[in-house]
């Protein structure tokens, strides 16, 4: 299945983003927000967001956001989700899949950069899957890491520990962009895949 619409010289995005994370809205209020303006940011810039296809948690508020905002939207779903109706049919494409694999493959070969937003289990093995090839040099494409309120310090601590002792290095920290504010995280993923964003800020709007 592949609900899709035509992308034409006119529609063409300036570039196109991967977003990882959570099909829960967490504790805190301010995560839902964030989800929200990364959306309405993508929308603002003239991009395209590619993501899981669900309509439920972050993912759904982060979707919706951006289609608000204009943006076209890439949602990738494997078939046992769209049976528990968690797939997100308002996406511009709706692609069903039949595996996990199959779902991460297609999102990054949409992708011009990756990154990762507050999320669990889902979240954190598909930042890792992309770091990991990223290391590996199956592609060259920018991964960020949005640290919104302090969500990754341990993880990022562990990962620090895991340098110190030997199992990764400094090159490997240095292949993700991390930050704790949004929108220059965003700006300098986007500049990083060499693409040009639209420009609009979200304070101009």
């Amino acid at each position: 299945m592949n609900n899709s619409s035509p992308v034409t010289e006119a529609s063409k995005p300036a570039f196109s983003l991967c977003v990882y994370c959570g099909s829960r809205t967490g504790t805190q209020p301010e995560f839902a927000a964030m989800a929200a303006l990364v959306g309405t940011w993508i929308g603002r810039h003239g991009g395209q967001l590619v993501y899981g296809g669900g309509r439920n948690g972050l993912m759904g508020i982060l979707a919706d956001a951006a289609l608000a905002a204009g943006a076209r939207v890439i949602g990738v779903i494997p078939k046992a989700l769209v049976e528990k109706e968690w797939a997100h049919t308002g996406c511009t494409e709706l692609h069903v899949v039949e595996n996990m694999h199959e779902r991460k493959r297609i999102m990054a070969e949409h992708a011009d950069a990756f990154l990762a937003l507050p999320g669990g289990i889902g979240t954190l093995e598909e930042f890792f899957e992309v770091w990991t090839w990223r290391q590996l040099g199956y592609h060259d494409k920018p991964v960020g890491l949005l640290n919104m309120g302090g969500y990754y310090d341990s993880l990022l601590a562990f990962l620090e520990s895991s340098v110190k002792d030997g199992f990764m290095n400094d090159w490997l920290m240095g292949l993700i962009r991390t930050g704790s504010e949004a929108e220059p995280l965003l700006e300098t993923l986007v500049q990083a895949a060499g693409m040009t964003p639209v420009a609009t800020r979200l304070d101009q709007i």
